[in-house]
């Protein structure tokens, strides 16, 4: 479903992301794992069509992102860390501008709308501007916008920062039924015993450049992701000295 074939960004003389290769399957929650300043949102971003790229490839279900960056946007989602909405909008009109972009019949955006609004509890703040919005609140606009046209593949940046425990559980059992559906998530965090839990795979980013990646059971072992984390990251270190 997203093929990250050689990918390399450069800012100036420093490569945020290096010749990273990374292949999420459907029916796959794949997880994006480094400290701050390792390239995963230069990564999303890239794979979103938001930052251009200095060499290798994305493809999203064998759309390259290069060469038709629109085509490859009807089929994803991409959910950032700090929602950028038009606030001078009410929570409404901003799903429903969201909705005429990718072309959802009113009868599906209305359905769409009013059950995941529902799910979130957020049906009774939809008239309110978006300005009002606590971040919470905003998350959650940003989840349903994203959801409304039913992506193939959702990408996420830090998607569990600033939503409260209850709307952080249905939103692991959303990027779960999305899944089961045929499609696929790929999503950053910092939150390792989430990933743990939810993720069928996982990839380690340190310096731009992938040091680990595979199952859960393949990167982790008998260990806790923590404590492999942690270690990945001090080996890499040293080795770079």
């Amino acid at each position: 479903m997203l093929r990250i074939e050689h990918l390399t960004k450069q800012y100036g003389d420093k490569k945020a992301v290096d010749d990273l290769c990374i292949h999420i399957q459907r029916g796959e929650i794949y997880g994006f794992i480094g400290h701050n300043g390792a390239g995963k949102t230069t990564t999303i971003k890239s794979c979103c069509g938001i930052l251009k790229f200095d060499a290798g490839e994305i493809y999203v279900d064998g759309i390259s992102v290069r060469e038709n960056p629109i085509a490859c946007k009807k089929k994803i989602a991409y959910i950032p860390d700090n929602p950028d909405l038009y606030e001078f909008m009410s929570g409404i009109k901003y799903l429903n501008f969201i909705a005429d972009i990718f072309g959802i019949k009113q009868k599906d955006r209305q359905y769409r709308i009013h059950k995941y609004a529902e799910i979130f509890e957020l049906t009774s703040d939809l008239a309110q501007p978006v300005s009002s919005y606590s971040h919470g609140m905003k998350q959650k606009l940003a989840i349903i916008a994203a959801l409304i046209h039913e992506p193939q593949l959702v990408i996420m940046d830090e998607p569990f920062v600033g939503l409260d425990p209850k709307s952080s559980h249905i939103l692991k059992e959303l990027m779960r039924d999305i899944c089961n559906r045929g499609g696929a998530i790929f999503f950053s965090t910092h939150v390792l015993e989430v990933a743990e839990k939810l993720c069928d795979k996982i990839a380690i980013i340190k310096g731009g450049r992938l040091i680990k990646s595979g199952t859960m059971d393949e990167v982790k072992g008998d260990d806790s992701l923590e404590s492999v984390f942690l270690e990945l990251e001090d080996s890499h270190a040293e080795n770079t000295y």
